[in-house]
């Protein structure tokens, strides 16, 4: 009896040690957060109420550099571009990767080597696919006008132009990132079971009826969550505009986080740059808390 309780009373400190060496394993992953995302918020929250500029005295300003972001004109058209290539290429992106996951998923001779192909593009970096569209977009003799005039067309102005320099960028962004939604697009996509297609095939379904009532149903998960992820990475783009136009011609592709980037590193103007890291961040925030509603939403309507 004795024994018994003395392995009882040793029952709450054993479990007290345990609940200790997982914290102690946690604790990295603790330290991490607060040194480089607790930290960096509140810093640049507290920067951003002040005019914050190098050589100069810091002054309290209050909420004026949240103020400015409303009547800010070249802020405002860097936020216009960034909304109109975000839509392109997301849109883009999520069409033609999911058709070539359709397409890539059927029995093809050489399936496995075109899924390999369209890999390629995510491993180069985005600097990289900058400096190589200023070759490929070459408006006198690049590769690809050339090729235009070789089938009887004029060049088009690529880098000169404001609205083809916007398309440019597009053009770049969708060529990486298009094998991203790919990629998971596939993976969900024979994930799927065999056997729901098979009944529903026996019971004299179509081609589009089993692509309309069973795998989109079954994708609508994958597909929000992969919106989701292109949506924060796009409203994040900064390498290919900053390498291929720098932002030119004018301000024809100057995305947010490069007219920010020149506000804090170029002008010096961190209070002001900090308030713009907000304002990004506030878009951001709401656009994934309505895109993670529908996706707990269609988790729940599946269970």
């Amino acid at each position: 009896m004795t024994g018994q309780l003395s392995k009882t009373a040793a029952l709450p400190a054993r479990r007290r040690r345990r609940d200790r060496t997982s914290l102690f394993f946690l604790l990295p992953a603790v330290v991490w957060i607060l040194l480089f995302t607790l930290f960096p918020l509140l810093y640049a929250l507290f920067t951003s109420f002040y005019s914050f500029r190098f050589g100069q005295r810091n002054q309290f300003v209050g909420l004026a550099n949240f103020e400015r972001l409303f009547i800010d004109q070249n802020l405002h058209s860097g936020l216009r571009v960034t909304l109109i290539f975000v839509v392109a290429t997301v849109t883009v992106e999520m069409i033609l990767g999911f058709l070539l996951a359709l397409l890539l998923n059927r029995e093809l001779r050489g399936k496995n080597i075109l899924r390999a192909l369209m890999t390629l593009p995510l491993f180069a970096t985005p600097v990289a696919m900058g400096y190589l569209g200023i070759t490929l977009y070459y408006e006198q003799n690049g590769p690809i006008n050339e090729f235009i005039r070789f089938l009887g067309g004029q060049g088009i102005p690529w880098l000169s132009s404001p609205r083809w320099a916007l398309i440019a960028v597009i053009i770049l962004d969708v060529w990486q990132w298009t094998p991203f939604v790919f990629l998971v697009s596939l993976a969900a996509l024979q994930s799927l079971s065999p056997d729901l297609y098979e009944a529903a095939e026996v019971d004299g379904a179509s081609g589009w009826q089993l692509f309309r009532h069973i795998t989109l149903p079954l994708m609508a998960p994958t597909l929000w969550l992969i919106l989701l992820l292109r949506l924060v990475e796009a409203f994040k783009v900064f390498d290919i505009p900053t390498s291929l136009t720098l932002g030119g011609p004018g301000r024809a592709t100057e995305v947010y986080s490069l007219f920010t980037y020149r506000t804090a590193l170029r002008f010096f103007d961190h209070g002001y740059a900090a308030a713009q890291g907000f304002l990004l961040l506030f878009i951001v925030m709401l656009i994934v808390s309505l895109l993670f509603g529908q996706i707990r939403e269609l988790y729940e309507e599946g269970r």
